[in-house]
């Protein structure tokens, strides 16, 4: 019999292991800005809400798949997209915010949420002052009123793409307007999902970590570590596995399809005038489909980004959505 090899399960690279601190996770914006995406709009991402899967019946047109010309059904996660409001302009001298520049108009529940300052900055002084900053992003709101899922709006800060003087001007003409998913993203191109995963508690080391279970016969228990660690050094290494929080960390998952965007669940056969899911309910807003699943339970607020790292082969995928099954 050959020597019995298992190394430990579980990447050291997301440590420490703990829950996160935000349901909306934030995104690395730079990073995304030094891809010069070109989209529709200056802004790199959306606010989305995970409302459930579905399976999709759709024709393969990738040039190299395996199953290319042939009808195949793919799943897919319904995410409802209500929309975004430009809540603020920020600006930045180097990496430290100098100021905000608030809408002129803001809903009542974001009222509640946020504390007012008394004297704000205005964006005709802000324009004066243009050469002493480096960068500016924008503050985002969803409203989520109009699902109906929860009335506090989601706040977060969102990157553009362009330089300075584009970034600027898109946010003069868009502060305290309304924006749509279609008007960001297109139908079939390639995004990042940003979401929180479930969280599952406080679980051992077998289910945490993949351990194999020892000897029925074996004692101290089964569902543990034969050791901890030698004796010297004399402690137990952050690297020992061990019983803790297992759920509720920030992940990203890469290169998701675009298999439906928009209002265009009427267009496909087979589709409802009203689109419900249990637990979640009435899809009352526009939405948008991917291809696989996403992380996160149903309600979970989800950051829609567009692609960091597109692969060759994802770019290369194609297909044509026949019917919502």
């Amino acid at each position: 019999m050959g020597k019995l090899h298992r190394p430990r399960h579980g990447s050291l690279q997301y440590w420490p292991r703990k829950r996160a601190a935000k349901d909306l996770p934030s995104v690395n914006w730079e990073g995304l800005a030094e891809r010069n995406i070109q989209g529709k709009n200056k802004l790199l991402g959306f606010i989305g809400y995970k409302a459930g899967m579905v399976s999709l019946l759709a024709k393969d047109l990738g040039v190299n798949s395996m199953t290319k010309g042939k009808n195949i059904v793919i799943p897919g996660t319904v995410i409802e997209c209500p929309p975004i409001k430009i809540m603020a302009v920020r600006f930045y001298k180097g990496s430290v915010v100098a100021f905000d520049v608030l809408a002129p108009s803001l809903d009542k529940e974001l009222k509640r949420k946020i504390k007012m300052p008394k004297k704000a900055t205005d964006m005709a002084s802000a324009e004066k002052r243009m050469n002493e900053f480096t960068d500016l992003k924008l503050v985002v709101y969803s409203t989520v009123h109009k699902t109906g899922i929860q009335k506090t709006p989601d706040i977060i800060e969102m990157g553009l793409s362009g330089n300075l003087k584009d970034k600027l001007e898109f946010a003069k003409n868009s502060l305290g307007k309304e924006i749509n998913v279609d008007d960001i993203f297109n139908n079939g191109q390639l995004l990042d999902v940003h979401a929180v995963t479930k969280g599952k508690g406080t679980v051992g080391p077998v289910k945490r970590f993949g351990l194999g279970l020892k000897g029925h016969k074996s004692e101290k228990g089964v569902r543990r570590p034969g050791s901890l660690g030698p004796w010297h050094p004399a402690r137990v290494t952050f690297k020992a596995p061990q019983m803790g929080q297992m759920g509720m960390f920030t992940r990203v998952q890469y290169n998701n399809r675009i298999m439906g965007l928009g209002k265009e669940w009427a267009k496909m056969k087979g589709a409802k005038d009203k689109i419900t899911f249990p637990h979640f309910g009435e899809i009352k807003n526009p939405f948008c489909i991917i291809k696989g699943s996403a992380a996160g339970p149903q309600k979970r607020a989800i950051m829609l980004t567009y692609a960091m790292r597109p692969t060759t082969y994802a770019a290369k995928e194609n297909f044509e959505v026949l019917e919502v099954i």
